[in-house]
């Protein structure tokens, strides 16, 4: 339990403020630009190198780690089960953007991963993939699509969300080894989060 006021956070660490939102029923679709120049592919069993290289290149600016230190046995157990749908999208024959819809748990979706690379930011691109993502969310029996951002995430995704028809409905403090101590990324990765 944390307690009133300022708790320290130890050299070596990260801790960011990670906001939990749901929708409980299918959104209006987000305005999208008229003509769009990148496409959407869905990837079968994707190959987990191809998929952390992804995945590094979209989450490195945000310290994105968690698949990147995952073991890769139990990488490739979520992104090749049957209720985990992984999708890239493509910009110019490149992957500039990653998208992960995870159905495990019975009338849920997580939107799991939703990240676009800086080549594909500000073009309505994001606007464009999140009604892709909820079209495919809400085309199967769910009652719930959830996911999670922070305050280690780009500034402008928890409005986006909120935007995209998401409610907010819980708060952690997460903590975690810093991972460009741990060589995850490199030491000047985000240098927008100090290194402690």
């Amino acid at each position: 339990m944390l307690e009133d006021g300022y708790n320290e956070v130890p050299a070596g660490k990260i801790a960011a403020v990670v906001t939990s939102l749901h929708m409980l029923s299918r959104p209006e679709p987000c305005p999208e630009p008229a003509v769009v120049t990148w496409q959407l592919t869905y990837c079968p069993h994707p190959d987990p190198l191809w998929y952390r290289e992804l995945f590094r290149r979209v989450g490195e600016e945000w310290l994105w780690f968690s698949r990147l230190r995952m073991p890769l046995d139990e990488l490739i157990a979520v992104i090749h089960h049957a209720d985990v749908d992984v999708y890239a999208v493509t910009l110019e024959g490149r992957d500039e953007g990653l998208l992960e819809l995870d159905f495990r748990t019975p009338g849920c979706c997580e939107l799991a991963f939703f990240g676009l690379t800086a080549a594909l930011r500000g073009a309505g691109a994001g606007r464009w993939l999140m009604n892709r993502a909820t079209e495919a969310a809400w085309a199967r029996p769910i009652e719930r699509l959830w996911v999670h951002t922070c305050t280690l995430d780009h500034p402008a995704a928890l409005p986006f969300y909120r935007r995209a028809g998401f409610v907010p409905v819980s708060r952690q403090v997460e903590v975690a080894d810093d991972p460009r101590v741990l060589g995850v990324f490199a030491r000047d990765a985000a240098p927008q989060i100090p290194i402690l």
